[in-house]
C-alpha cells in the first residue's frame, strides 16, 4: 500500500519534548493526532519511532550534534505515521533547562515547510542518501560541504534562505 502524505495547517504547530536521549516525555495534541500513535504509545518511546527513511542520517547527525552543543538547529524533516503515512515539517530545536541552567531535554517546534523550500529539500535528501549508501555519513557530509561553499552558506544560512 502506498504511503500518504498528511498536512497539517500552516496556522498550527507540532510541539514535542524529550529527555537527554530522545525518548518523548511530552507531545500537544497536534503531534498525537497527526503521528497516528496514541499518548500511552509515544510517551517514552524513542523520537525516532517517527523516523521516515527518507530523511538522511546527517541531518539527525548535525541536530544532535547543535543541541548537545547548546545550539538551537532548524531542520527539514520528514516523519512517518503510525500508519505508514508522512508528513514533512520545519522542525526548530532546542535545549531545555532547569533553573540552574542545566540541560534537561529538548523541546522541539515544528511548523508545516513552504512547498517551494521542499522543492530544495527533497532533491538534496535523495542526493545525500545516495552518499551515503555508497560511502557512508562521511561521503553525505562531503557532498553536503560542497553544496554549502558552492553556495557560499553555512547549514544554518541555507535552511534560513529556503
Amino acid at each position: 500500500m502506498a504511503s500518504s502524505e498528511i498536512t497539517f495547517s500552516d496556522k498550527k504547530f507540532i510541539v514535542s519534548k524529550t529527555d537527554l536521549k530522545g525518548k518523548i516525555t511530552y507531545g500537544n495534541a497536534l503531534f498525537l493526532s497527526i503521528s497516528g500513535y496514541p499518548e500511552s504509545e509515544l510517551i517514552g518511546a524513542p523520537h525516532n519511532i517517527l523516523r521516515h527513511p527518507d530523511v538522511p542520517k546527517l541531518v539527525f547527525k548535525l541536530l544532535w550534534d547543535h543541541i548537545q552543543n547548546g545550539k538551537e538547529i532548524f531542520a527539514y524533516v520528514k516523519n512517518k505515521t503510525k500508519q505508514g503515512n508522512y508528513y514533512w515539517v520545519c522542525a526548530h530545536v532546542t535545549a531545555s533547562f532547569d533553573d540552574n541552567g542545566k540541560t534537561i531535554g529538548y523541546h522541539s517546534v515544528r511548523r508545516r515547510p513552504k512547498p517551494e523550500a521542499l522543492k530544495t529539500i527533497i532533491p538534496l535528501y535523495s542526493a545525500l542518501l545516495a552518499a551515503e549508501r555508497s560511502g557512508g555519513m562521511a561521503a553525505s557530509q562531503k557532498l553536503l560541504d560542497t553544496q554549502l561553499a558552492q553556495l557560499g552558506k553555512t547549514y544554518d544560512e541555507f535552511i534560513f534562505t529556503l
